[in-house]
């Protein structure tokens, strides 16, 4: 595979209807918001998301979750330990070209390898920076005043002896009634020919972007609640790239239709895309919302 030549922008515009995209662990689970009242997903869920989808595809991904995982390894340096060769271990330059030829997570988003030992020459310390950075993702609008939080009970108690209910059973679920977020991100050249990251890792950062909700359920995320509306992919033809990746993503703009008050849908919104001299985006756009050329 030849290594990435040119830059490479995206943009990915989804869409959340009672769901929770992405809870906040120090505010009991609410979904996550900024200071401004818009709705946050952060960028380590999103790359969680690609690499479940990169799994489904059949790549080898180095960093699984315990609920999600295709092997037995408990921890991280197990699964490098099981996959690599103890030679491997002992120059720096060899670890880091075997882990990134081996996983697509390590030579796309980078990773640091950092485990001890008391033995000479079974420890290590390398550190890999990627060339695929995400921010991440905000909604479009304001979605405090839409969120939502139930009272919910178990039917049964996790404890105790049967007579009454225990504490257990109670508890709160939060949720989005509606929004619409937008998340940019680019991958650079320069890092991708230090990792070996190939065109064709790049067609599946991109449709892995394309399916991220897909087998991506759970109580908090019901089937259909979270939605790819737009991706939007900018292939440069330049190493540097036309324009700056700052340029790029402010051509892409996204919100409420002036004759809309309260959006509830994607309809409800403008999407309109600023036309910079040869660079044209490929668009994937499912639903075929109307998206204007400006």
């Amino acid at each position: 595979m030849e290594t990435l030549e040119n830059k490479i922008d995206f943009a990915v515009v989804f869409s959340v209807k009672h769901a929770n995209p992405n809870g906040d662990p120090l505010n009991g689970n609410r979904p996550r918001t900024n200071y401004d009242s818009m709705g946050e997903v952060s960028d380590v869920c999103i790359k969680r998301k690609i690499r479940n989808r990169l799994m489904e595809a059949g790549h080898s991904i180095f960093v699984q979750s315990d609920d999600n995982k295709l092997d037995d390894c408990p921890s991280l340096r197990a699964r490098a330990e099981g996959a690599l060769k103890k030679e491997q271990w002992k120059d720096a330059k060899i670890f880091y070209e075997a882990v990134c030829k081996k996983w697509l997570d390590v030579r796309a988003f980078g990773q640091v390898f950092a485990y001890g030992s008391e033995k000479k020459g079974e420890g290590v310390s390398v550190g890999i920076r990627g060339p695929v950075s995400i921010h991440p993702a905000f909604s479009i609008a304001p979605v405090s005043d839409r969120i939502s939080s139930i009272q919910i009970t178990k039917s049964v108690s996790g404890e105790g002896d049967g007579t009454k209910k225990a504490s257990d059973t109670m508890g709160m679920k939060h949720r989005v009634d509606h929004g619409v977020y937008v998340t940019y991100g680019a991958i650079n050249p320069q890092l991708a020919s230090k990792t070996w990251f190939a065109d064709e890792d790049a067609k599946a950062i991109k449709n892995a972007l394309e399916h991220l909700f897909d087998n991506d359920v759970s109580s908090a995320r019901p089937e259909g609640s979270m939605e790819v509306v737009a991706v939007f992919w900018w292939q440069h033809n330049v190493k540097h790239g036309q324009y700056s990746s700052a340029v790029v993503h402010r051509s892409l703009s996204i919100e409420p239709k002036k004759e809309v008050t309260n959006p509830k849908k994607i309809e409800d919104y403008s999407i309109k895309l600023k036309s910079l001299s040869g660079l044209t985006p490929g668009i994937f756009n499912p639903n075929s919302v109307v998206i204007e050329r400006i």
